[in-house]
């Protein structure tokens, strides 16, 4: 006779958490009581059928339960879960669904357990939250009134392996914008949602000097630097009560005080940028950031305007004078067919005859067609003898 192994497993969940409690620290939670429950439940069971039912409770006891083999899987970059219903996944760049089903309590308590030990809280007076996996996974959760379909669950995963800068561009971009993070030129990275503006971040800020002290900036802590002085600051919401807010303004503030060679902001969504512009332009060159736009002209405007709601009263004029002095390229990542990302334009802020900021293109379709003019800001490095950014005729 066949066993059913989803079953053995729900009834050794079952009676395990009527033993033991699902409150439980995980250090509390041994296997031997497991495989006596296992034994007692299915005494004909294989090793291999044992091993398999261990594994799959001890993912519903300690980890994300049914969503553990997913993450495990190392060409799932994102786990979406829809209300009720099936799991669905984005692998390669392609979205499908997968075979696991959820019913509205799992999706809750799947939200709880990653909630709950930060800290945080999600109920109908609190109905999103965004939080993090022990991996470094950005995890977004929704649930009702919000969700009108019941509770919402987005995982996106961390890559532990960076992604190298030849896996988004050519030769010749790749020699560009390696040139420009040696000759410390403040890069801005914009792109859409689920571009690869981080991963791309992450592969540019890779080509600083392991010498040099690094203060990265995040609202979820994504970069992982090869360098060996590395400082890592993480914003903090609020407290379930409302207190304890640490926002990325008031990291980026603080981390002018940290005496940083370069500093590394995931991404500039709000006051923070018009911060980010003067600390370019007080002396910290180098600096890497990314924003949300369609087009390098596009994430000009947008640091405009997050630039703007700083709450200083600042004529528009004063803020485009510091931004077309302060940022030196924009390198726009997008989504190509096939789910790769590529660098498909890379412009230069320069001022146009009516006052606006605008980008001179240096990258264009992904091919360089020129190259930039202004100077590095690298005062240490003498020309040399082959320029690799220059253009053939």
């Amino acid at each position: 006779m066949t066993v059913d192994l989803d079953v053995v497993v729900d009834a050794v969940h079952r009676r395990y958490l009527a033993e033991r409690g699902d409150d439980l620290p995980a250090a509390d939670r041994g296997v031997s009581s497991l495989r006596r429950l296992v034994s007692e439940e299915a005494p004909l069971l294989s090793s291999e059928s044992i091993a398999r039912v261990l594994r799959a409770v001890e993912a519903r006891v300690g980890g994300l339960g049914p969503l553990e083999p997913l993450l495990a899987d190392p060409t799932v970059t994102e786990v979406m879960i829809n209300g009720s219903g099936p799991v669905w996944v984005e692998r390669r760049g392609e979205v499908e669904t997968t075979g696991i089903d959820l019913d509205e309590s799992t999706v809750r308590r799947l939200i709880e357990r990653v909630v709950s030990p930060l800290g945080l809280r999600v109920d109908r007076s609190s109905p999103m939250v965004d939080a993090r996996l022990p991996d470094g996974s950005r995890v977004n959760a929704v649930v009702p009134p919000l969700a009108i379909d019941g509770p919402c669950l987005t995982i996106r995963r961390f890559r532990a392996e960076p992604v190298p800068l030849g896996a988004f561009a050519s030769d010749r971009v790749v020699d560009l914008l390696t040139a420009a993070v040696a000759d410390r030129r403040n890069v801005v990275v914009s792109g859409g949602t689920g571009a690869g503006k981080t991963t791309l971040l992450n592969a540019l800020a890779g080509e600083i000097p392991g010498r040099e002290r690094v203060v990265t900036i995040e609202d979820s802590a994504e970069l992982r630097l090869p360098g060996i002085h590395v400082v890592r600051l993480e914003s903090r919401p609020a407290s379930a009560e409302g207190y304890g807010e640490v926002s990325i303004r008031d990291l980026v503030r603080n981390a002018l005080r940290m005496r940083p060679d370069r500093i590394v902001v995931g991404e500039v969504r709000g006051a923070e940028a018009l911060d980010m512009l003067q600390a370019m332009n007080t002396g910290h060159d180098g600096t890497l950031s990314t924003c949300h736009a369609n087009g390098p002209d596009d994430a000009l405007r947008r640091l405009e305007t997050l630039s703007l709601l700083a709450g200083i009263e600042l004529p528009l004029t004063a803020v485009r004078e510091q931004l077309v002095s302060a940022v030196d390229l924009v390198v726009q990542v997008a989504r190509v067919p096939g789910g790769g990302r590529r660098v498909v334009a890379i412009g230069e802020p320069v001022e146009s005859p009516d006052g606006r900021v605008r980008c001179r293109e240096v990258v264009a379709a992904g091919v360089v067609v020129a190259r930039p003019e202004r100077p590095s800001r690298e005062p240490s490095v003498s020309p040399p003898a082959h320029d690799p950014l220059e253009v053939p005729a």
